[in-house]
């Protein structure tokens, strides 16, 4: 077992080529060496003639420390100082540790590193700090010369110098050896040059870090121990000053120093902005940088400086909050000046999203952070002020751009082509280029925050409110000034289909019953309407003369009259298969209420007069003939005015019945599901029935004043109707 652990750790020899002090020899530096010749042995006992794991301080017990700091310089770097010594001269330390290798051999170095039952031996924290007590001591009580101090600085073994100079500090203000005071004052100045020098290259390391510590990390983490040498003496300092003893040295509030230093390294990054291709104002691409530098380099602390620091130093916080202030100093300084759009967008953008979100919340820095004191990049009441012209701004800008869409599409209705027909609808981007551009509005304000993306919603709302009452103007006008255009009623059509994108976004937006939402529907009911008028005009004059003929022919074949006009009303349907499905429902409910009221109209003309029962009970029959070829054909051509139904059987019901009391419950019945109907109305339809006196009518009517509130009616239908 011993065997195969010995060459476990032989491929482990750079784990072992470190000591307390610093690095052992190499295994190149041990290459180099001269070795014995011949065989080698397999011998656990004599084996460490080929591969030595004892320091290179540690190979010789010579009684010159200079002569031994040379000879080690010359064969290896060392962070180790020479050998400490007890007061005779010989090496430290009791016979077994300073037993030969030869005679310790693998096993007896072995046990240094491993427990009884063969395990990695575990290191106990307070023996760990024993350990570094002892070390402190041995440097007090054989501490280096200035001069060899310089040395170790020059060589980067900065926490060595740092620890010797400690001890060299510390020797001289207890100094009993009878030195002139000339002498120490003398001594005392070399120590405090070698502590400039340690102090220079300990923060020009640490200046560097975000640099260093991929390169170089074990070099930081020599400045970092240093520095945290230099603060435990200052503690140690504090707690157990003399009260006749100042040092006008200590404390030496390194790590203050070391904060000022984090600033003044975070503020030389956020500043170097370097050449990019990038198309971007000047303001951006500085943002950029500092925002892409902050987000770097914090990750860098968080995955590779944090740990050499102890707790205390909250060194994400700090570095973090470095960040902090140079942003917001910069952000500040460029909101003071009078500020171009974007650049409103663009604070706003930072201040209120990219910072917090991208790089304050973000998933490796978010932890790490919470601690630091990062508030926003600027004031609230600034915020507010900024978010009011950044919106005002959008809203000139949303208003310029709806007004030159108008403009364009108004030129395209002038020229003499059909709009475009995907699909089977006609069809113009005027809607698609009004909403993009709407949506694109809030959008960029959502970006910034959701709430101010509720804002500029609102807001724009109110302008597609104004532009759609500009769209209804411009329609008008076109339809007045080129009815002969050849393309007239296509591109009618194609407008009108528009509507349906507009009227989603209105309800989508404000889900809620509201004025502008109200205003927005209105208009668009309007100018629907006002295009089915149009679309329908010259169909409806054209069945004119057809619905004459009930009157003229008294009434008498009506089933041809009807069937004449659904074949003419037929004709002019196909065309309008143009429009998109709500549209085209929605002008075949005009249809159909036309037709149903026109024949409403032509019984309400007092043309005949039928005093017999037989007589009524005929035209009645005639009339619920008529409805129901009518509704069948209102039905299957896509009209769900499903509320007009009934209203011709009612009337004809009236017509044929006898009886005033029945009479008088189908008049309350139909003034319910039709309340716009008037006594008028009702005394017109009661004309045609010649055996009803005055008193009967009056009597009869008055049940209209019974009939209580409407139940199915969506559109007035009588209240269209004049009666003479």
């Amino acid at each position: 077992m011993i065997l195969a652990k010995s060459k476990k750790m032989i491929k482990m020899m750079p784990f072992f080529h470190n000591g307390p002090l610093g690095p052992w020899k190499t295994s190149k530096e041990y290459a180099t060496e001269d070795k014995p010749t011949g065989k080698p042995s397999t011998s656990l006992e004599s084996e460490p003639d080929s591969v030595s794991f004892e320091p290179a301080g540690k190979e010789t017990c010579s009684k010159d420390p200079m002569k031994m700091k040379s000879d080690r310089r010359e064969s290896a770097p060392q962070l180790s100082p020479a050998p400490l010594r007890e007061a005779n001269g010989s090496c430290a330390g009791t016979p077994e540790q300073r037993e030969s290798p030869q005679k310790r051999g693998v096993k007896g170095k072995l046990k240094e590193f491993f427990n009884i039952s063969g395990g990695i031996r575990k290191t106990d924290p307070k023996e760990k700090d024993t350990k570094k007590k002892e070390d402190m001591k041995k440097k007090e009580d054989k501490p280096l010369t200035a001069e060899q101090i310089v040395e170790l600085i020059e060589d980067d073994k900065l926490f060595d110098a740092a620890q010797y100079l400690i001890a060299l500090e510390r020797g001289l203000h207890t100094d009993c050896s009878g030195k002139s005071e000339e002498e120490l004052t003398r001594d005392r100045d070399e120590v405090e040059k070698a502590y400039e020098l340690l102090k220079q290259k300990v923060f020009s390391i640490i200046r560097d870090s975000i640099i260093i510590v991929k390169k170089r990390p074990e070099l930081l983490q020599h400045a970092v121990k240093a520095l945290i040498e230099q603060e435990n003496e200052d503690e140690k300092y504090k707690s157990e000053k003399p009260f006749d003893k100042i040092l006008s040295s200590r404390p030496r509030k390194w790590k203050e120093l070391w904060m000022d230093t984090v600033k003044k390294s975070t503020d030389e990054r956020m500043k170097e902005i370097k050449g990019t291709t990038e198309n971007l104002s000047t303001t951006a691409l500085n943002f950029l940088h500092m925002g892409k530098t902050m987000k770097k380099d914090l990750t860098i602390v968080v995955q590779h400086i944090k740990q050499l620091y102890p707790l205390q130093f909250n060194v994400c916080s700090a570095y973090a909050e470095c960040y902090h202030d140079y942003f917001t100093s910069q952000v500040e300084m460029i909101a003071e000046f009078e500020l171009e759009d974007k650049d409103v967008y663009l604070i706003l953008s930072w201040v209120q999203n990219l910072y917090p979100n991208d790089i304050i919340k973000n998933p490796i820095l978010k932890n790490d952070l919470e601690g630091a004191k990062l508030g926003s990049l600027l004031p609230a009441k600034q915020i507010k002020q900024l978010e009011a012209k950044y919106l005002c701004n959008e809203v000139a800008n949303v208003k310029n751009w709806l007004g030159k869409t108008l403009e364009l599409e108004i030129r395209r209705w002038t020229e003499e082509k059909e709009p475009e027909k995907p699909e089977k609808y006609f069809h113009n981007e005027l809607d698609f280029h009004v909403l993009q551009t709407i949506h694109g509005g809030q959008k960029r304000a959502e970006e910034i925050t959701p709430d101010l993306g509720k804002q500029a919603s609102t807001i724009l709302l109110v302008e597609l409110s104004t532009f759609l009452k500009s769209y209804k103007k411009a329609l008008e006008e076109f339809k007045e000034k080129n009815r002969q255009h050849r393309y007239f009623k296509e591109t009618i059509i194609a407008n009108v289909n528009n509507c349906a994108s507009f009227r989603t976004h209105a309800e989508k937006t404000v889900p809620t019953p509201d004025d502008t939402k109200a205003s927005i529907l209105t208009t668009l009911n309007e100018i629907e309407n006002s295009a089915y008028n149009v679309l329908l005009q010259d169909l409806f004059l054209e069945l004119k003369p057809l619905f004459k003929k009930f009157t003229q022919n008294k009434w008498t074949c009506t089933e041809s009259i009807m069937e004449d006009i659904l074949k003419t009303t037929s004709s002019s349907v196909s065309e309008f298969h143009t429009l998109r499905d709500p549209f085209y429902k929605g002008i075949m409910e005009k249809i159909h209420i036309h037709l149903v009221r026109e024949y409403i109209v032509r019984l309400m003309k007092k043309r005949v007069t039928l005093k017999t029962p037989e007589l009524q009970q005929n035209l009645a029959k005639c009339i619920t003939n008529d409805a129901s070829l009518l509704q069948t054909f209102c039905t299957k051509n896509g009209s769900e005015a499903t509320w007009l139904d009934s209203v011709l059987p009612k009337l004809a019901e009236i017509i044929r019945l006898q009886d005033s009391s029945a009479m008088k419950i189908e008049v309350a019945m139909l003034a319910k599901t039709y309340p716009d109907i008037s006594k008028k109305h009702l005394a017109a339809i009661l004309y045609i029935k010649g055996n009803l006196t005055n008193s009967e009518i009056k009597s009869i009517q008055s049940y209209l004043d019974q009939s209580g509130a409407p139940t199915t009616s969506r559109t007035p239908l009588f209240s269209a109707i004049k009666v003479s």
